[in-house]
Parts: C-alpha cells; sequence; structure tokens
C-alpha cells in the first residue's frame, strides 16, 4: 500500500466564458500522504474551492487525474463514483446554508447512512447517530433540533459528523471555520485534528486564514489565480518563503505581543490579471516587484529542497518534477 492516499496530476478547470476560458484551476500537482493534511491558500477567486470540488468531482475536471488510493477518480462511471463516494466527503464553508432547514439533527446526519444502506434498522441508525453526536461533542438532547434553533458552532459540528457518517478516507475541508467566531474556531478546529488522530483522516484544508493554516496543517500549498506557486512543509514554508506573493501573505499577519513593533506589510500592488485566457508565464509577474521579461515567458518549477517546490526563476534551484502522480506512484 502507498503512502500517498491522493496525487493530483496535471489537474485543470476551465469554464467557458463570453471572452473565452477562464482558467480556474491550472495544471495543479500535489500529492497528500495518508493521515497528513495538507493546506490549500490563496486570496479569494484563486481557485481553492473549485479544486477541492474537482477532486471530489462535484464538478468535472477539464482534464488531468485525480488519483486517489491509486484509482482515476476522474475515469470512474457513476456506479464506481457512487462507491467511492463513502470514502471521499466535504465539510462546507457555511454551517447553516449547508443545512437542510427543513431536516432535523438526527435526518442530517442520519441520511448518508440511510443512503448507503449502512445501519440494519432504525435502532441501529439511531444509535450511529447519537454516537457520531456524540464524536463531535454534540449533546443529545439536540437530535430532534433544526439547524435554526441551534448557533453556528453547532451547526458546522453537525456538518463534521454528516461527513464522517460513511468512515471517510480523505475529507475535504472547505474554509470550515471562517463563518465562525475566534474562540468558535479554535473549538472547531482542535476537534478536527484530534478526529483526525482518532480516525486516522486524511485531510485537504481549504482557507485563506494563514494563522489558521499554519495550526492545522503538515504541509502548505500557495495558489494565485488558479495556479501553485509554493508548496513546502508547514515549517518551511513560514521560516523560509521564497515567492514573492507568499512573502507578501506572510508579512500580513498580525504578531500579537506587547511591545512588538510591527514591520512594515509588504504591499501586492497593481491590479489582479485576468484569469480569462492568460498569457503564458508567472501570472503574479504584472504585480511583481522582482519581474523580468523572462517571468512573462515562462514560470518554471524550482526544487529548493527539503520538500519545498516553488514556481520562480529569481529563487534557483534544481527543475522539480512536474508529475505528481509520478512521484506518488515513485
Amino acid at each position: 500500500m502507498s503512502d500517498i492516499l491522493l496525487a493530483c496530476n496535471h489537474l485543470k478547470k476551465y469554464f467557458p466564458t463570453p471572452a473565452g476560458y477562464l482558467h480556474a484551476v491550472d495544471d495543479i500537482n500535489l500529492t497528500i500522504p495518508r493521515g497528513k493534511t495538507l493546506g490549500i491558500v490563496g486570496e479569494s477567486g484563486c481557485g481553492k474551492s473549485t479544486l477541492g470540488r474537482c477532486i471530489l468531482r462535484l464538478i468535472e475536471p477539464t482534464s488531468g487525474e485525480v488519483l486517489f488510493d491509486g484509482r482515476d477518480v476522474t475515469k470512474m462511471d457513476q456506479k464506481e463514483l457512487h462507491k467511492m463516494r463513502r470514502e471521499m466527503q466535504l465539510i462546507f464553508q457555511d454551517p447553516y446554508a449547508s443545512l437542510n432547514p427543513r431536516k432535523t439533527v438526527f435526518q442530517t446526519i442520519s441520511e448518508p447512512m440511510r443512503i448507503y444502506g449502512i445501519c440494519k434498522d432504525k435502532a441501529d441508525l439511531e444509535r450511529r447517530t447519537l454516537e457520531l453526536m456524540d464524536t463531535v461533542g454534540l449533546s443529545d438532547r439536540y437530535i430532534n433540533t433544526y439547524p435554526h434553533e441551534i448557533d453556528g458552532g453547532r451547526r458546522q459540528r453537525i456538518g463534521i459528523a454528516r461527513a464522517l457518517s460513511l468512515d471517510p478516507k480523505f475529507v475535504v475541508c472547505d474554509e470550515p471555520v471562517s463563518a465562525l467566531d475566534v474562540s468558535i474556531q479554535a473549538q472547531i478546529l482542535n476537534l478536527m485534528m484530534d478526529l483526525q488522530d482518532k480516525m486516522g483522516l486524511t485531510y485537504m484544508f481549504i482557507t485563506h486564514n494563514l494563522s489558521v493554516v499554519k495550526h492545522i496543517s503538515d504541509e502548505i500549498a500557495v495558489l494565485y489565480l488558479g495556479q501553485m506557486v509554493e508548496r513546502a512543509p508547514r515549517n518551511e514554508l513560514f521560516s523560509n518563503p521564497a515567492h514573492p506573493y507568499t512573502q507578501a501573505l506572510l508579512s500580513a499577519i498580525p504578531i500579537p505581543a506587547l511591545g512588538y513593533k510591527d514591520k512594515e506589510p509588504e504591499l501586492i500592488r497593481g491590479e489582479v490579471s485576468s484569469p480569462i485566457n492568460p498569457k503564458p508565464g508567472c501570472r503574479f509577474a504584472p504585480r511583481c516587484p522582482y519581474a523580468t521579461k523572462q517571468c512573462q515567458e515562462e514560470q518554471p518549477m524550482r526544487d529548493l529542497g527539503n520538500g519545498h517546490i516553488v514556481a520562480c526563476h529569481r529563487c534557483g534551484g534544481a527543475p522539480a518534477n512536474a508529475g505528481a502522480a509520478e512521484m506518488a506512484a515513485g
């Protein structure tokens, strides 16, 4: 059995528009080892959520491979895909919009198990639902309540319980704490980390909050306009950011320490280039203070060692292996 649970190889998703094709996800290569968390960060509109949905085939990719446990998700028929969905689940961003307001907590959590016929009878279904509620820290007194009757933190716990109801191996977490208060965010993050240790879960954690991604991730990938510009282990990325975009993002994190004088953040100037029919080269080049003519022509991936890969000419390093699926197979 390979240590790599999921690998994307040259994954692309283009949306047709009257002006041309919008490159939402463009040639993404990545791997996620079993039981680990890959954080996906970037500003709004960079393709984070689209990437997660393409991996789960909630959106059909334009091209590329998604290898899950050695099986190509993009080539599965509907019968295979239905079976695979037990192993790959999604936690949504908005804990209210993602729940059916006409279903109780019991109905919401138990529905996936009922559809897949996991439980023998109604008593078994109720027992399993109560176990899941206890696992995510939700009191059994809420079993017959509706989403509008409880707060955001408990709603998100319902969403987590629903995602775990089919005993998945892999969970895409699409900004699961961004709509919650800071104190509730910490509770949900700690819960997810405890569940990962207990159940051996593998996460793709999508967020725009760098402090959150540092807390939960083993490795972090930075996206900009549909492309991955940097990927590295968590501590390596925060101690040695290589891409100018990553450096600017990290410089904007406030440091909560008395007497500490914040450095001036590195402002990203200029306009975001259009993701519709983008020109060759680095998409960050129009806003990069170090951009050269070469940057406008090509964007090679460089391997800096220690698992650190960056799409930037000025960083040096050896050419990186472009195929994530090939790395997974090796």
